[in-house]
C-alpha cells in the first residue's frame, strides 16, 4: 500500500511539474509517441475542420516524424510556410554538426532552424493547446516529449480607424481597434518613454482573454497600481468577451448610478491619462479601454479641450455643466411648477401653461413619463437601426408622435418642448447619458409627489452619495471634496496648459513639474511702410 501511494505521489509531482492543470484538473505532460499527442488534441477540439495537422519529415532527421498543427484563419499562410515548415524540411548538416537525438530536437529547431520571432518550447498539452487558440503553430516530434510553439498570427483584425462614440473636430482620428498589441502599439507611438510598462493577465476559464494593464513607472500611484492588480487577480469569470465584464468586477461602487471606472477608444485620450498618473486596463478583443481613478468632473470633459484655446473651452464646459443640470432637471420643474409652485411663475407665463394644459386628461408627472419613455424608445431605435434608417425612424417619429399627441389634447404643447430641449441637452453629455437617464426619472416622480422640495432634497442626497464615492482610493468630487486650488485649474474652467504645471496632487505621489512657464514673445515693430 505505501509503495502504491509512493507511485501516486510521484506521478502527481511530475504532472505539477509539467505544467499548468488542463480542464480535469490534471496537467496533461506531452508524451514521447506523437500519435498519442494527435489523438489527444483532435478529440479536445472534437475532430474540428479547421485543426490543420500537416505531418513531414524534417531535414536533419529523416527518420523521425513529425507534425506541424495550427487552427487554419488564426495563422497567416506565408509565415507559418516561410519561417516554419521550409526551415524544417531543409536540411543543413554543416549548420547543425552532428545529427541530434529526438530528445533534443525541439531545442535544436528553436535554435538553429525556425526564423520566427517569438519561438518557445512547450512540455505539456495544456500549454500546446492554448498556443494553438491564440493563434501559434505547434511543432511536435516523434520520440520528444517537448514541442515548439511559433508566433505566426495572422487573423483578420479591423484597420484604425475614426472613433464614433469620441467625434473631435481638432485632434486625432486615430481609435482603438480589436487588437491588443495594434492598441498598445498606439499608445508607444505617444508615449515614447520606456518607462511605460506593460502587463499582461489572462482573465476568463473558458475565453483566456488577454488583459493588459498599462501604467507609466514614476508617474502612477503605487497604490493604484497595486490596488488594479490585486482587483483583477480577484476576477473570476468563466467568459471576458468585453471591457465591460471586468469594469463591472472592479468598481468601488457597483450600486451607485455613477461610473467609478472610465472609458476610451482614443489613443491621446488614454496617453494623457496615463501622464496625469492613471492606470489603464485593455482588454484583447474591445476597442474600449478603462481608466482608473475615474472622477465626475472628468465626464464633462472632452479630448478637445487641451488643443483648443483655455478661453473658449472654458465656455464651452460651462455649457455642458448647463446641459448635464438641464437634462436631469427641467421635466422635473416642469412637473413641479405645473402641480404645485404656479404662483412662482409671471402672470403672462402662467397663463400661457394654463392654456397649453387645459383638456389634457393626465397630470403633468404622467404626461412627462409617458413622454420621456417615448423619446428613450425613439432614441435607442435610432441607435440599433442601420444608421440612414436610424435617423429616419428618430426624426420622423418624433415629429409625427408629438404633433399627433398634441392634436389628439392627449399632453400639451409645452410638455413637447420639455422633452426635446431635455433629449438636446442629453446629448451634449453623451459620457452621462446613463445617469442623465435615471436620475431623470427619479427627479421627475419625486417632484409629482412633493413639488420644488421633492427636488431639493434629491439633490441633497444625491450630492451627500457623490462625495461618499471614491475611486480607487480617490475622492469621486475631487478637487471639490477635499477642496484643492491646483486641482480646480481643470475643472469647470481650462486654465491655460502653462498655468497646469505640475500633475494632479491625488493621482500622483509626488506632484512634479510636468510643463515649464510660456516663454516670453519679444513683440518688434515693423519698419515704416512695413514690417521685417
Amino acid at each position: 500500500m505505501r509503495r502504491l501511494l509512493g507511485r501516486l505521489s510521484a506521478r502527481r509531482g511530475r504532472r505539477a511539474a509539467a505544467g499548468s492543470p488542463g480542464p480535469d484538473g490534471l496537467p496533461r505532460p506531452l508524451a514521447e509517441k506523437l500519435e498519442e499527442n494527435l489523438k489527444v488534441l483532435r478529440d479536445l477540439f472534437g475532430s474540428a475542420p479547421d485543426l490543420i495537422v500537416r505531418r513531414f519529415r524534417p531535414g536533419v532527421a529523416p527518420d523521425v516524424e513529425a507534425a506541424l498543427v495550427y487552427l487554419d484563419g488564426m495563422v497567416d499562410d506565408t509565415v507559418l510556410h516561410q519561417h516554419v515548415l521550409v526551415p524544417l524540411l531543409r536540411e543543413d548538416p554543416a549548420a547543425l554538426g552532428r545529427r541530434p537525438r529526438r530528445a533534443e530536437l525541439a531545442r535544436r529547431a528553436s535554435e538553429r532552424l525556425v526564423a520566427a520571432g517569438n519561438v518557445s518550447e512547450v512540455s505539456d498539452l495544456d500549454k500546446a493547446w492554448d498556443e494553438l487558440l491564440a493563434g501559434r503553430a505547434v511543432v511536435l516530434f516523434d520520440g520528444c516529449p517537448v514541442g515548439l510553439t511559433a508566433a505566426v498570427k495572422g487573423w483578420a483584425t479591423r484597420s484604425v480607424e475614426d472613433p464614433g462614440t469620441e467625434s473631435v473636430i481638432r485632434g486625432s482620428r486615430e481609435g482603438f481597434t480589436e487588437d491588443l498589441l495594434t492598441n498598445i502599439t498606439l499608445l508607444r507611438r505617444r508615449v515614447r518613454d520606456p518607462r511605460l510598462h506593460v502587463e499582461f493577465l489572462t482573465l476568463g476559464r473558458r475565453t483566456k482573454t488577454k488583459v493588459a494593464l498599462v501604467h507609466l513607472h514614476g508617474v502612477s500611484s503605487p497604490y493604484v497600481l497595486a490596488e488594479a492588480r490585486r482587483r483583477l487577480r480577484r476576477v473570476d469569470l468563466d467568459s471576458v468577451l468585453e471591457s465591460g465584464y471586468i469594469e463591472q468586477y472592479i468598481e468601488d461602487a457597483p450600486y451607485s448610478p455613477f461610473a467609478t471606472v472610465g472609458n476610451s477608444e482614443k489613443p491621446d485620450v488614454v496617453a494623457g491619462k496615463l501622464l496625469e498618473g492613471r492606470v489603464a486596463i485593455m482588454v484583447d478583443g474591445t476597442p474600449f479601454a478603462l481608466l482608473v481613478p475615474y472622477l465626475f468632473i472628468e465626464s464633462l470633459q472632452s479630448a478637445e479641450d487641451y488643443y483648443s484655446r483655455p478661453f473658449f473651452v472654458s465656455l464651452l464646459r460651462l455649457f455642458r455643466v448647463i446641459a448635464f443640470t438641464l437634462a436631469i432637471l427641467l421635466p422635473a420643474l416642469y412637473v413641479a411648477v405645473a402641480s404645485y409652485h404656479q404662483e412662482l411663475l409671471p402672470s403672462a407665463l402662467a397663463i400661457t401653461l394654463a392654456g397649453t394644459r387645459e383638456g389634457t386628461p393626465f397630470p403633468a408627472v404622467f404626461e412627462a413619463m409617458v413622454m420621456g419613455v417615448v423619446f428613450e424608445v425613439l432614441r435607442e431605435a435610432g441607435v440599433r437601426l442601420p444608421r440612414p434608417v436610424g435617423q429616419a425612424v428618430t426624426i420622423v417619429g418624433a415629429l409625427v408622435l408629438g404633433e399627433s399627441a398634441v392634436q389628439a389634447g392627449l399632453i400639451g404643447s409645452l410638455m413637447v418642448m420639455v422633452v426635446a430641449l431635455t433629449g438636446l441637452a442629453t446629448f451634449a453629455v453623451p459620457a452621462l447619458v446613463d445617469i442623465v437617464v435615471m436620475l431623470r426619472v427619479a427627479f421627475t416622480l419625486i417632484a409629482g409627489v412633493l413639488g420644488f422640495y421633492g427636488i431639493i432634497l434629491g439633490l441633497a442626497l444625491l450630492t451627500a452619495h457623490a462625495a461618499a464615492v471614491t475611486s480607487f482610493g480617490v475622492p469621486y468630487l475631487w478637487p471639490f471634496t477635499p477642496l484643492s486650488a491646483s486641482g480646480l485649474l481643470d475643472t469647470f474652467i481650462r486654465a491655460p496648459l502653462w498655468v497646469m504645471r505640475r500633475r494632479p496632487v491625488r493621482l500622483h505621489p509626488r506632484p512634479d513639474v510636468r510643463r515649464g512657464p510660456r516663454p516670453r514673445v519679444r513683440r518688434r515693430a515693423g519698419r515704416r511702410g512695413g514690417t521685417r
